[in-house]
């Protein structure tokens, strides 16, 4: 197969609340209309601009180099991203020398002859495999996802290196192996990055927001190796492009359905079993995606599991993707995931149950204006969640979101400055009955307005020197006006890389939850209940170089400053229903990488140090420990952390290896017993009983012991047939069956464990 290419040419609330909701879009587009007459004006020079893809399937490349060469020598160039989009503007007219190069891809070289006040639209194919002497070339060995700045993406060969208990990876088993993640363990579908609660995550899947992306088993997650194109995870400061959480976010696109042929995907394991049917509708135009997971532990690996494992989950995907043109595509996702199972001590019969299911669904719309150095995207979507928690015949608290989200995206190109900018409306309806969870708040079904814009320019000082220096300006509703800078720096020198990065955040939507019990995964989402805003100050700074070639080190200091959280109160009656208070914190850290790739091996160690503290005032605590303050360290302060992973071919066979370590996170401890008489009307002291009363002591003050576990994979693919492969897997979590613990009942003593050694295996066809 050849790598072909296509030539397109062509020349250049209330009166009061609409006013205030009338003025941020106003100045949006007011900046839009400028910029547009910019661009307008440089695109009376000549540019090249298009997209690339694989020959084999039609899926967008991600980082192709474009070189342009004129005859004088000159040089010009640009990178594909991660749509397969580039663009090289202000070329003069004359005759340029066009090359593509992929690493483990044919180059892809044409001649250009440009006019004056000509837009060049190319669309270019690579074929996979470069042949030299009869070699094929594939590259490197897939892993190492780039880090630069609080950034880090991860594509699907990157998760492909953890083991996990199924034959696809999947994108939670990665997280958990990336210093500053903090995982609660192999349940509860919990992930704390850099200090931040799980509520303070921004999680999107093609635009859509997932409140609830990870499953209740803590291997998997909404997104499965096998569906994904790629991943940002941005684990603080953030540019402006995102707002509405404070903490981090998690930017997830999947691929598109193959464009030339069909394709069908089964696998199945003792955890999950999985199914993928895609391929054209219109070949080379249009074409479908459509993938459904179901857990099969309960069933399956029950059998052998040690312990019990009463957890259903499962997901399902579509998606249906068109190109319209050579400047336009659009995409229609839907998503709905679900989950099931108890997290307490398992052998209590009357355990709660915790409940919840996501749905979502959207469109995404890419164009490339065909006079304009511009690229946009419009995204709409609408996502809902469902949460209970209770016994198993009727829930006692349940939380609900449902809510629409529409964005626009734009960024225009220059030669030395590109500039961002967009804006967003967000009307999430929020609703939760607590049964007396928190006594003090009064909860209503409650509507939160948000709508805003973001302008943010990326200016290239130098070859080496590059900023961005953004503003986030939103409106929401009684709270009013709120801005947030953001700015990020990124020096190269050599091989050696120096970044810092900041910025304001907030967020409108409170994630309420009691955090006094570790298997208290349970979330109500609401409005701010004191109409304080919750919001964070970041700043990082980040160093990374490479040794010799095949070995990078990268170290990131992060900070962040946390205000108006709302935590649980402190009271003596811990067993029973609680009030929430307001509550500051801070969380600081370093993260060490060292990564070594090479042809067939591929190793990473990670290490993890983080420190993080909440401040809360309370009222009647000076009658437990003489002061109205305390300073804690929340249940998700884990100081130290290691990640150690291996990957290697041996005579076709693939080899992982992950060994982690954590230190002991905090759990509250017992001061002392009293009996309590509740003295609602005349009673009888001296012989009316009580109830017996069990008062902890200041706030997580214990800590629980270490954790750690060696989990280990091997599987061999074979192709039968031109174009047909089936994947065997086998392996082993926790190899040598360390005894974690998960939590403590403080109120009955007892332990309740992490999951025990577990055999695993797994076969995928793919056909």
């Amino acid at each position: 197969m050849k790598s072909t290419v296509t030539h397109t040419k062509s020349s250049n609330k209330s009166s009061t609340y609409r006013n205030r909701l009338f003025i941020p879009v106003s100045l949006l587009l007011s900046v839009g209309l400028l910029f547009l007459h910019t661009s307008s004006a440089e695109a009376q020079t000549s540019s090249v601009r298009g997209f690339v893809t694989d020959a084999s399937d039609g899926q967008a490349l991600q980082g192709v180099n474009i070189a342009l060469r004129d005859t004088a020598g000159n040089l010009r160039g640009g990178v594909a991203n991660d749509d397969g989009f580039f663009i090289v503007v202000r070329l003069q007219p004359g005759r340029w020398f066009l090359r593509a190069s992929f690493i483990g891809y044919e180059t892809f070289v044409d001649t250009l002859d440009l006019g004056k006040d000509q837009v060049e639209r190319l669309s270019i194919s690579l074929s996979p495999g470069v042949e030299l002497d009869g070699l094929v070339i594939e590259g490197e060995r897939e892993g190492g996802a780039t880090i630069a700045a609080g950034i880090q993406t991860v594509r699907p060969a990157d998760l492909d290196l953890v083991p996990t208990p199924d034959v696809s990876g999947d994108l939670v088993s990665y997280l958990s192996a990336m210093p500053g993640v903090v995982s609660i363990g192999d349940r509860g579908g919990q992930v704390f990055i850099r200090g931040g609660e799980p509520s303070h995550n921004l999680t999107l899947l093609d635009g859509m927001y997932i409140y609830q992306p990870f499953h209740i088993l803590g291997f998997y997650s909404a997104f499965s190796s096998d569906l994904l194109r790629n991943a940002d995870i941005h684990a603080g400061a953030f540019s402006s492009r995102y707002s509405g959480r404070m903490s981090s976010v998690i930017d997830v696109y999947t691929r598109n359905g193959n464009l030339q042929k069909s394709r069908r995907t089964f696998s199945a394991a003792p955890f999950v079993s999985m199914g993928i049917l895609e391929g054209p509708v219109s070949r080379g135009r249009m074409s479908y995606l459509l993938s459904g997971r179901a857990s099969t532990i309960e069933r399956v690996a029950s059998s052998y599991v040690s312990q019990p494992v009463p957890y259903n989950f499962g997901d399902f995907f579509g998606k249906i993707h068109w190109i319209i043109s050579d400047s336009h595509q659009a995409s229609v996702s839907a998503i709905h995931t679900y989950d099931r199972g108890t997290l307490g001590v398992a052998a209590h019969e009357d355990s709660d149950e915790i409940r919840w299911n996501n749905t979502a669904y959207g469109a995404r719309w890419l164009v490339a204006p065909p006079s304009l150095p511009m690229l946009g995207e419009v995204l709409f979507s609408v996502s809902l969640l469902n949460m209970e928690r209770g016994p198993k015949e009727e829930a006692n608290r349940s939380s609900a979101i449902d809510g629409f989200n529409l964005s626009v995206n734009l960024t225009n190109y220059g030669r030395r400055t590109n500039v961002d900018w967009g804006f967003h409306l967000r009307a999430p309806r929020l609703d939760a009955r607590l049964d007396g969870l928190f006594q003090n708040l009064d909860f209503s079904s409650d509507r939160v307005l948000s709508t805003g814009a973001y302008f943010e320019p990326e200016f290239s000082f130098s070859s080496r020197l590059k900023g961005r220096a953004g503003l986030v300006a939103e409106f929401l509703g009684d709270q009013g006006f709120h801005f947030e800078p953001r700015v990020r720096i990124i020096y190269e020198l050599d091989q050696h890389q120096f970044s810092v990065a900041g910025g304001l955040y907030r967020q409108e939507m409170v994630g309420l939850n009691d955090r006094r019990d570790a298997t208290n995964v349970f979330t109500a989402w609401t409005g701010s209940p004191t109409g304080s805003l919750p919001n964070s100050v970041h700043g990082l700074l980040g160093y990374s170089t490479s040794l010799y070639k095949n070995i990078n080190i990268s170290v990131e200091l992060f900070y962040k400053n946390f205000s108006s959280l709302f935590v649980s109160e402190w009271t003596a009656f811990p067993r029973f229903t609680t009030r929430l208070q307001e509550a500051s914190g801070r969380a600081l850290g370093a993260d060490l990488r060292l990564e070594f790739r090479g042809a067939t091996f591929y190793s990473f160690v990670n290490y993890g140090l983080s420190s993080v503290e909440y401040n809360a005032m309370q009222e009647f605590i000076p009658i437990w420990f003489d002061s109205n303050e305390l300073r804690y360290r929340p249940p998700h302060d884990r100081r130290h952390q290691i990640n150690a992973l291996i990957n290697f071919t041996w005579k076709n066979f693939d080899f992982s290896a992950r060994w982690n370590f954590g230190s002991g996170l905090p759990y509250n401890q017992i001061r002392g017993f009293d009996g309590f008489i509740l003295l609602d009307g005349p009673v009888d002291v001296a012989s009316d009983p009580g109830v017996l009363r069990i008062i902890y002591d200041r706030p997580y003050e214990g800590i629980l012991p270490n954790y750690h576990r060696l989990d280990i994979s091997v599987d061999r693919v074979f192709q039968y047939g031109d174009d047909s492969f089936i994947t065997i897997q086998a392996g082993v979590i926790n190899i040598y069956n360390q005894s974690n613990l998960f939590s403590l009942d403080v109120f009955t003593t007892e332990r309740n464990y992490q999951l025990p050694i577990i055999p695993t295996a797994g076969i995928k066809f793919e056909f």
